[in-house]
Protein backbone atom coordinates (compact mmCIF):
# COMPACT_ATOMS: atom_id res chain seq x y z
CA UNK A 1 0.00 0.00 0.00
CA UNK A 2 1.39 3.38 -0.93
CA UNK A 3 1.55 6.44 1.30
CA UNK A 4 -0.97 8.02 -1.06
CA UNK A 5 -3.44 5.17 -0.46
CA UNK A 6 -3.05 5.62 3.28
CA UNK A 7 -3.72 9.36 2.95
CA UNK A 8 -6.84 8.68 0.88
CA UNK A 9 -8.14 6.10 3.33
CA UNK A 10 -7.52 8.50 6.23
CA UNK A 11 -9.43 11.23 4.37
CA UNK A 12 -12.32 8.84 3.77
CA UNK A 13 -12.40 7.94 7.47
CA UNK A 14 -12.45 11.62 8.44
CA UNK A 15 -15.27 12.24 6.00
CA UNK A 16 -17.23 9.30 7.42
CA UNK A 17 -16.84 10.75 10.91
CA UNK A 18 -17.97 14.18 9.65
CA UNK A 19 -20.98 12.60 7.99
CA UNK A 20 -21.95 10.69 11.13
CA UNK A 21 -21.47 13.87 13.15
CA UNK A 22 -23.88 15.69 10.83
CA UNK A 23 -26.41 12.86 11.23
CA UNK A 24 -26.86 12.61 14.96
CA UNK A 25 -30.43 11.57 14.17
CA UNK A 26 -29.01 8.29 12.86
CA UNK A 27 -29.09 6.33 16.08
CA UNK A 28 -26.58 3.56 16.69
CA UNK A 29 -29.32 0.94 16.81
CA UNK A 30 -30.54 2.11 13.38
CA UNK A 31 -27.01 1.84 12.01
CA UNK A 32 -26.67 -1.65 13.49
CA UNK A 33 -30.01 -2.75 12.09
CA UNK A 34 -29.32 -1.38 8.62
CA UNK A 35 -25.57 -1.77 8.19
CA UNK A 36 -24.40 -4.14 10.89
CA UNK A 37 -22.06 -1.59 12.51
CA UNK A 38 -22.35 1.61 14.52
CA UNK A 39 -20.21 4.34 16.03
CA UNK A 40 -19.17 2.01 18.87
CA UNK A 41 -18.02 -0.57 16.31
CA UNK A 42 -15.92 2.11 14.61
CA UNK A 43 -14.40 2.92 18.00
CA UNK A 44 -13.51 -0.74 18.58
CA UNK A 45 -12.03 -1.01 15.09
CA UNK A 46 -9.98 2.13 15.80
CA UNK A 47 -8.54 0.54 18.95
CA UNK A 48 -7.81 -2.72 17.09
CA UNK A 49 -6.14 -0.92 14.17
CA UNK A 50 -3.96 1.05 16.57
CA UNK A 51 -2.88 -2.19 18.27
CA UNK A 52 -2.09 -3.74 14.87
CA UNK A 53 0.25 -0.81 14.26
CA UNK A 54 1.96 -1.06 17.65
CA UNK A 55 0.03 1.79 19.27
CA UNK A 56 -2.22 1.80 22.30
CA UNK A 57 -5.47 3.72 22.13
CA UNK A 58 -7.91 3.59 25.01
CA UNK A 59 -11.48 2.64 24.01
CA UNK A 60 -12.93 5.81 25.55
CA UNK A 61 -10.38 7.92 23.66
CA UNK A 62 -11.36 6.15 20.45
CA UNK A 63 -15.03 6.80 21.21
CA UNK A 64 -14.28 10.48 21.72
CA UNK A 65 -12.53 10.53 18.33
CA UNK A 66 -15.50 8.86 16.63
CA UNK A 67 -18.24 10.76 18.46
CA UNK A 68 -16.44 14.11 18.47
CA UNK A 69 -16.99 14.44 22.21
CA UNK A 70 -16.96 12.18 25.26
CA UNK A 71 -19.42 9.33 24.72
CA UNK A 72 -21.34 10.14 27.91
CA UNK A 73 -21.94 13.67 26.62
CA UNK A 74 -23.05 12.45 23.17
CA UNK A 75 -25.34 9.87 24.76
CA UNK A 76 -26.98 12.45 27.04
CA UNK A 77 -27.49 14.93 24.19
CA UNK A 78 -28.40 12.74 21.24
CA UNK A 79 -29.16 9.11 22.07
CA UNK A 80 -32.84 8.29 22.17
CA UNK A 81 -34.47 5.34 23.89
CA UNK A 82 -34.66 2.43 21.46
CA UNK A 83 -38.17 1.43 20.47
CA UNK A 84 -39.50 -2.09 20.93
CA UNK A 85 -39.44 -2.47 17.12
CA UNK A 86 -35.78 -1.40 16.92
CA UNK A 87 -34.79 -3.78 19.70
CA UNK A 88 -36.71 -6.66 18.12
CA UNK A 89 -35.03 -6.05 14.76
CA UNK A 90 -31.65 -5.88 16.50
CA UNK A 91 -32.21 -9.19 18.28
CA UNK A 92 -33.30 -10.89 15.06
CA UNK A 93 -30.19 -9.62 13.31
CA UNK A 94 -27.77 -11.15 15.79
Amino acid sequence: MSDRTTEIEAAVFRRLLEHLDSRKDAQNIDLMNLAGFCRNCLSKWYVAAAEEHGETVDYEAARERVYGMPYSEWKAKYQLEASAEQLEKFEKGK
